[in-house]
């Protein structure tokens, strides 16, 4: 594999884990995001699940792009990405059912999660094999990233735990707002504020 491949192979990943990171560059996939992560137990899980069915999903459309017809291709992706939605909706089922009732309805609605039907059409259904998963591999764990980093601040602030384990004792007073629907909206808000900083602060230094 030559430094040119190699190099373009890099940039394909880290495309979906900074640059256009899903959660808080192109602010994607926000049902699941804010839905799911009261917990880090629960945002891995979510995160491990789409990075699953992103990179099986845009690895069929690439290797079926030359033989599907572009007038049915949406249908056509929706089936794939239908079909691995469900391989991991009965595995997760399989794994634990507590996980499977607390991810609820959002593991089939994986099925029209924009990131998933965006790389379909944007980039596996133009690109070959390789190129596409590791490009889905990128997002995926960029996802997975954003899931995490508002998981384990919910969960830490909100019930004081880390993957179910206690963090501050028995006198700690959890934020419950952090368990609930606004505390979602809060922790997301605050990295977008962090991210939006940070990019602000890059292009003022770019300019010096």
């Amino acid at each position: 594999m030559t430094t040119a491949v190699q190099a373009r192979n890099f940039d394909e990943f880290m495309e979906g884990i900074w640059r256009q990171n899903p959660v808080f560059i192109m602010v994607l996939g926000m049902c699941p995001t804010l839905a799911v992560t009261v917990s880090a137990v629960n945002a891995l899980s979510m995160g491990v699940a789409t990075s699953f069915v992103l990179i099986c999903s845009c690895a069929l459309v690439s290797l079926m792009r030359n033989v599907t017809p572009k007038e049915v291709r949406i249908a056509v992706y929706i089936v794939i990405i239908a079909t691995f939605v469900t391989v991991v909706d009965y595995a997760i089922q399989a794994i634990s059912l507590a996980l499977y009732d607390a991810l609820g309805a959002f593991i089939q609605l994986i099925v029209v999660n924009c990131i998933i039907l965006g790389r379909a059409e944007a980039h596996a259904a133009k690109n070959p094999p390789i190129t596409s998963m590791i490009n889905a591999a990128g997002m995926g764990i960029g996802f997975t990233i954003g899931l995490l980093s508002l998981g384990v601040v919910r969960e830490i602030l909100g019930a004081g735990t880390l993957f179910g384990v206690s963090l501050f004792g028995a006198n700690f007073q959890p934020w419950v707002i952090m368990v609930l629907p606004p505390g979602g909206f809060f922790v997301l808000g605050s990295w977008l504020l962090l991210f939006s900083w940070w990019a602000r602060r890059k292009e003022v230094a770019k300019n010096v």
